[in-house]
């Protein structure tokens, strides 16, 4: 059985991520074929990239970094609840994202998203994350109106089709994180210096 972390994606005053990230999570209540556990970056306290090594180095320094690695490091797959801001994912998430790397790799991810556009333009640009930390993305999202599914902006109260959207994100998830698992798991997903390229100097012809 694989573990799925559900990883709210805001940190701002008044969010209401926790509250969409809370509705994912009572759904797959019902479910036995993975485990749960909802995540918020909230919680780590995790400051602007503070890391002197890139982190597919993985050398990690600060003690928040290793403690978020610790914790990402136990999931096969990720659902993000992310907002859109500015066509964009927020910049916490984004942030949370670039502090690891090896612990995000042959995993699996699916997005639930939320604002004015239903969150897809920062799906999009997730998606393109995702590909780089090497997390496969499946088809299948969530997305949430501003307008239509919080109440004043707010209080949040999902269109009831929304359900058959969530529960085939989860069977995608569910299924190709089955299949990844033993991937990850076999590799390690170590990450590896890069080699400095070998430099020699050349004197260009007819130059003395």
């Amino acid at each position: 059985m694989i573990r799925i972390g559900i990883i709210i994606g805001s940190t701002r005053p008044n969010r209401v991520g926790e509250g969409v990230a809370k509705w994912v999570f009572d759904q797959t209540r019902k479910r036995t074929d993975a485990e749960f556990e909802l995540v918020d970056i909230k919680d780590f306290n995790l400051p602007l990239l503070d890391e002197a090594i890139p982190p597919a180095m993985g050398q990690y320094s600060q003690p928040h970094t290793k403690r978020w690695a610790e914790k990402i490091a136990t999931f096969d797959a990720f659902i993000f609840v992310s907002p859109e801001y500015n066509h964009g994912t927020s910049g916490a998430l984004k942030n949370a994202l670039d502090f690891l790397y090896k612990e995000w790799n042959n995993k699996v991810a699916g997005f639930v998203a939320y604002g004015s556009a239903g969150g897809t333009r920062a799906v999009e640009q997730l998606r393109l994350i995702m590909a780089e930390l090497q997390i496969a993305t499946v088809r299948s999202q969530v997305a949430l109106s501003l307008i239509t599914d919080f109440e004043n902006f707010k209080t949040f109260k999902p269109a009831d089709y929304h359900l058959g959207n969530l529960n085939t994100l989860i069977d995608q998830i569910i299924s190709w994180g089955t299949a990844f698992k033993n991937l990850h798991q076999e590799s390690g997903t170590i990450a590896t210096p890069m080699k400095k390229p070998k430099i020699t100097e050349e004197r260009p012809t007819g130059i003395h």
